[in-house]
């Protein structure tokens, strides 16, 4: 037969439960949301201005799962022209304009910043 004896309580349990529902994600990321835009804004190449001046973010929660979504609005004949330069594109006229890789770089620092900071959130218990 076996026995399994507990001694003791769940107050350490019970207090890491409660600290984990005050981690402060969603402000983290709305700082770190912000910052990629005025990133990306900053990183855009601009020829009219109007795709640099068109970032924007989402931020989603569902069931504990947290996403940043970064968003260029600027279409032209529902074409992104943000796609357009980062990965290039063919003209009427048959030639090839390659692409400019500007996002990957100026989101590289944002995306560690948030690894980091969050980290340092649930390092706190």
């Amino acid at each position: 037969m076996i026995t399994i004896r507990q001694i003791g309580n769940l107050k350490n349990t019970e207090r890491f439960f409660s600290n984990a529902q005050k981690f402060a994600v969603q402000d983290i990321l709305k700082r770190y949301a912000d910052k990629g835009v005025y990133a990306l804004s900053l990183a855009t190449p601009k020829d009219t201005g109007m795709t640099a001046s068109s970032w924007t973010y989402s931020i989603f929660v569902s069931r504990g799962r947290y996403a940043i979504y970064w968003i260029n609005t600027h279409e032209e004949n529902g074409i992104s022209p943000a796609i357009l330069i980062q990965y290039g594109h063919g003209t009427r006229g048959g030639t090839y304009v390659p692409g400019i890789d500007y996002i990957n770089p100026a989101m590289r620092p944002i995306l560690e910043g948030i690894a980091e900071d969050i980290w340092k959130e649930v390092s706190k218990l």
